[in-house]
């Protein structure tokens, strides 16, 4: 029987100091994103990805992957962002069953117009607020998070 290791005050203030920062972080970034270009977080992050794929696309389980969100979540925002003309999805050259998500060149505008707002509010949320040292012992300690999860 495996008894429960409950957080000590140090665990406790480091847990509610992330759920709380992230909150934030988040929240501010949502918002910049809605109010400056009528787009939802994850909207932007697919429009960066198909972006940085260029012409070629990125078949939509893959994006789905590198979002680390589900196929129906997925499906969900870029029928979003294709209703508005900003991304196409048409079949996989390389797999008849596969489906390939494109940016269009409104697509390209809209992140081209929305990328410095997005930039300057992960700055002033985020970055700015912490020293190089922080910075790097953030990266470092959130990367092993998410390495060992991706693992496990």
């Amino acid at each position: 029987m495996n008894e429960t290791r409950w957080l000590d005050a140090r665990e406790m203030a480091a847990w509610t100091a992330f759920l709380d920062a992230s909150h934030r972080v988040f929240r501010s970034v949502e918002q910049q994103l809605k109010d400056d270009a009528g787009l939802s977080h994850p909207q932007y992050e697919i429009l960066v990805k198909l972006g940085a794929a260029g012409a070629a696309g990125i078949r939509m389980t893959e994006l789905a992957e590198s979002l680390i969100t589900s196929k129906s979540g997925l499906t969900y925002q870029i029928g979003q962002l294709e209703k508005r003309g900003l991304v196409t999805r048409g079949a996989c050259p390389t797999d008849v069953r596969g489906v390939t998500a494109r940016l269009t060149e409104s697509g390209r505008a809209a992140l081209t117009e929305a990328a410095p707002g997005h930039v300057a509010r992960v700055r002033e949320a985020l970055i700015d607020v912490l020293d190089r040292d922080q910075l790097d012992t953030l990266a470092q300690a959130l990367g092993r998070v998410s390495d060992r999860l991706r693992d496990g």
